[in-house]
């Protein structure tokens, strides 16, 4: 009672009460927010079980990250980094190329106006070691052919199928349509690996998550981590934060409180 921790549910906790089990939640370290501990259990610990248990990220590897300015992309981004000599190639909209630039992407590529595989190719030849992929469809297969040998592609979400507001089920239709499908013997034949991960599903692995959330406790009381907040919103403006990630505005986390900080409230009233 009294302690202050960070949680994690499958759903649920846009509300002023929450209800977990005690074993999904874990003592935030002294100095955190609680705005960097909203931000930090389900993209880092994704971030590091795709990179390190999946990917085997090692010193002088190149990785591939899609929606780099994103929360899972700027925690696998600081991730990398934990790292020597690696290499980043992150996609994301122009506008964002210099936040990635002093994050620590050596190759920001703008996939509104470019063919990122093209790009990387230029750079790189042979590929890249390691891909995360949080976008599915033809873009998974586009991310296992960009594998150099012995190289692994993580697949661990399907953003193609969100194209605005509404629901499109042409855009549905067309992203399971060139949903990426390989068998073992192709695989024998190509030497890479495909992993796909969903942290929704690990509910019962309280050992393997909590283990994870050790290590990244670990790494943010050594300063080598730090949650990246974009913007905090208060429950009444949730549409407002919606519709900064639907437009693609952010660099880094949206989050939402209860009710506005005291300090705006004063502010409007005066």
């Amino acid at each position: 009672v009294g302690d202050k921790v960070v949680v994690l549910a499958r759903s649920g906790l846009w509300q002023e009460v929450v209800n977990v089990p005690a074993s999904q939640t874990f003592l935030m370290p002294e100095g955190m927010s609680f705005e960097e501990g909203a931000a930090l259990l389900v993209n880092y610990i994704t971030a590091y079980m795709i990179l390190f248990d999946f990917g085997n990220l090692r010193p002088n590897q190149s990785v591939l990250i899609h929606m780099a300015a994103g929360g899972v992309g700027n925690a696998a981004i600081q991730l990398c980094k934990t790292v020597e000599n690696v290499t980043i190639f992150g996609t994301a909209s122009a506008s964002k190329h210099d936040s990635l630039k002093e994050s620590g992407v050596a190759y920001p590529i703008d996939y509104r106006t470019m063919d990122y595989a093209e790009e990387v190719r230029k750079i790189s030849p042979k590929g890249v070691d390691i891909v995360l992929d949080p976008l599915g469809g033809s873009d998974t297969s586009k991310a296992f052919h960009l594998l150099r040998p012995m190289g692994k592609l993580i697949t661990y979400g399907v953003a193609n199928l969100l194209t605005g507001q509404k629901k499109n089920l042409m855009a549905m239709a067309k992203t399971w349509w060139n949903q990426f499908s390989i068998n073992a013997l192709q695989l024998l034949h190509h030497n890479k690996a495909v992993c796909g991960y969903h942290l929704g599903y690990m509910d019962e692995e309280f050992e393997l998550v909590g283990g994870v959330v050790a290590k990244l406790i670990n790494l943010y009381n050594q300063g080598k981590i730090k949650p990246k907040i974009d913007s905090v919103w208060p429950f009444d403006q949730v549409s407002d934060a919606m519709r900064q990630m639907q437009e693609k505005k952010n660099v880094g986390k949206v989050i939402l409180v209860p009710e506005a900080p005291k300090e705006e409230s004063k502010k409007e009233e005066n």
